[in-house]
């Protein structure tokens, strides 16, 4: 599976008043890898950049004078993305400003032109809700380095991305990883009959139940309420054991 993550700068926060991509990154992840055939645009807008924008930014027209404009990459950006996945934070702005730039060269819509787009601010929201869930937040909140982030810069901001999708998903890999051979092909591991071994269950302590029913409170009180588990009656703990270890035998 090819995925492509994506971030954008722009001169300002509207495609549909004119404003235009100024810089473009991009980073490969070939089966959940990092590839290292990553892509970076700096581009000329042919407008004026909000003062706003250029707070976040930093990167000013003096600088993107000689760069090229979307026009001049967008074979070669079209070709890279074409038949990815897209991984996004915040996904209808970045979509926004790329669906205006291939319109303007008489091309379809993003979504068209790609193998599917996932938007990473969603996922964050549905894992963590009523959490802070910027790029920053979630950096922090999983582990990942963004100590160089001083101003937001598309490649930098991508790579970062990266790393919290992958963070993000890691529920999502396979327990059983297909073996890969030197020469390309996928080899099947040998299926093993697991049912001659019993085993064991291990209950959890009290400490830990206890721990437990004080996370699953807290995200109670930051979901007002919306917890599925709550609206379900606990089962007794030696019963649900008892139930496990008969279903095993």
């Amino acid at each position: 599976m090819r995925q492509i993550v994506l971030d954008t700068e722009t001169t300002g926060l509207s495609p549909q008043d004119g404003d235009r991509i100024i810089e473009i990154g991009c980073v490969e992840l070939v089966n959940r890898q990092l590839t290292g055939n990553n892509r970076h645009f700096y581009l000329n807008p042919e407008r004026d950049i909000h003062e706003d924008a250029l707070r976040v930014h930093g990167i000013t027209l003096d600088f993107l004078a000689d760069k090229p404009r979307f026009a001049d990459i967008a074979a070669e950006l079209l070709d890279y993305l074409r038949g990815a996945e897209l991984v996004i934070h915040n996904a209808p702005f970045d979509l926004g400003f790329l669906d205006a730039e291939f319109g303007r060269l008489g091309l379809g819509p993003t979504r068209s032109l790609v193998g599917g787009v996932i938007d990473t601010l969603v996922m964050a929201k549905e894992l963590w809700p009523g959490k802070r869930n910027g790029l920053d937040a979630l950096c922090d909140r999983l582990g990942v380095d963004n100590s160089g982030r001083q101003l937001h810069g598309a490649l930098l901001d991508a790579q970062l991305l990266a790393d919290v999708y992958i963070y993000m998903t890691r529920g999502q890999e396979s327990l059983i990883i297909e073996l890969q051979h030197d020469t390309g092909t996928t080899g099947l591991l040998e299926r093993c009959d697991l049912t001659a071994f019993e085993l064991p269950v291990l209950p959890a302590s009290e400490a830990e139940r206890t721990e437990h029913a004080a996370m699953l409170e807290a995200l109670d009180k930051e979901s007002k309420g919306r917890t599925v588990w709550r609206r379900v009656e606990e089962p007794q703990p030696m019963a649900w054991l008892q139930q496990d270890r008969a279903e095993m035998r």
